[in-house]
């Protein structure tokens, strides 16, 4: 896979219809875990009409992709909440023929991760699933750094005692 060179986030910069063509597959694939394939493209939509609004706003404190990710985190909460849907985001996509002991495990953790408060299975997905660095994560969450390593610090230890105890049921 071949890196994409970051566009220039100083202030006045955005090109917002390049951040579109850029980022619009990242962002529809962070509001499907989130939302689900149903509403992914309504909160993508969403979220880059909000950028568009309030990209005088953007002060160039984080990359685009950051910048149009945090908009998307709210874009979700917003439609899961005016939908009143289950927060529990869509993480995994369906197993494929052939891989049930993969299937049990990714079932397994997706209990797992239902067990979780909202803000620690955020930290989670965004580090894990979404793949973002604790700077990354912190900007989409607009918490400290610190906050989002002690998140995951906690989740993970909430994790692990959680899969251990379904372990020791068997």
């Amino acid at each position: 896979m071949q890196a994409v060179q970051e566009l220039p986030m100083a202030p006045g910069a955005l090109d917002l219809a390049e951040a579109a063509r850029r980022y619009y597959g990242d962002v529809f694939r962070f509001c499907a875990r989130r939302v689900g394939q149903d509403l992914a493209a309504d909160a993508a939509q969403e979220t880059f009409l909000t950028a568009q609004r309030v990209q005088s706003k953007f002060r160039g404190d984080s990359t685009t992709k950051t910048w149009l990710l945090g908009i998307a985190h709210n874009e979700c909460r917003n439609l899961l909440r005016s939908k009143r849907r289950d927060p529990l985001p869509i993480l995994f996509s369906p197993p494929t023929p052939g891989h049930e002991e993969s299937s049990v495990n990714r079932r397994a953790l997706e209990q797992a991760l239902g067990t979780l408060s909202p803000v620690l299975r955020e930290a989670v997905i965004l580090h894990e699933l979404d793949q973002l660095t604790y700077e990354e994560a912190a900007a989409v969450l607009g918490v400290p750094v610190g906050t989002v390593k002690s998140r995951l610090h906690n989740a993970f230890a909430q994790l692990r005692q959680t899969l251990s105890a379904e372990g020791g049921r068997s």
